[in-house]
């Protein structure tokens, strides 16, 4: 009998008049039972100058975030070239290509999607979403922006309730992160 699937996130990014917020929901599901209800999945890297969420397994986020860390370290300020050098790994190194994560980096400048199929995305619009409830916070933060003066903080929090309304496998513990100077 296979092991039911482990349901992990819904992260969402958005940048609006030079500032930056990235969020995740708290809620980890294990088949059609939620194993935890507060998980943290959005993290400062590089003393918070750079924020990222994950989507997947954790033991493999972690592993991504410690990797793009490197990147930043051999790039320092150019998130975009990390960015592509983690893309480019990942899609190339035998056993990184097998790690089940999606990712979200961002900074005030930029903001990317990364996956181990070798995408690398930055939206038109700022607005990153990855996971179970990626589409809905999505659709809500976008929304928001157009008809709205909030701040990126401000949206994160507001899609991520709405989605956590939605989708069965996000709730409302949401925790929201902008970037230090």
């Amino acid at each position: 009998m296979p092991l039911p699937i482990i349901r992990a996130t819904t992260i969402l990014a958005v940048r609006r008049n030079g500032r930056v917020a990235i969020g995740g929901d708290g809620q980890v599901s294990v088949g059609d039972t939620i194993a935890k209800s507060q998980a943290v999945k959005v993290r400062p890297l590089k003393g918070g100058r750079v924020i990222a969420g994950f989507a997947g397994s954790v033991a493999d986020a972690i592993t991504l975030f410690e990797k793009f860390e490197e990147k930043l370290d051999r790039f320092p300020g150019n998130l975009p070239k990390a960015a592509v050098e983690l893309a480019k790994e990942w899609r190339s190194d035998r056993v990184l290509r097998r790690l089940e994560a999606m990712l979200i980096v961002t900074d005030v400048d930029h903001g990317f999607m990364l996956s181990g199929n070798g995408e690398l995305i930055e939206p038109d619009d700022g607005i990153l979403a990855i996971g179970s409830g990626g589409a809905y916070a999505q659709a809500a933060a976008r929304a928001l922006v157009r008809e709205t003066a909030l701040s990126p903080a401000e949206i994160v929090k507001k899609a991520l309730t709405i989605a956590g309304e939605i989708c069965i496998y996000t709730n409302t513990n949401i925790t929201v992160l902008e970037p230090t100077a």
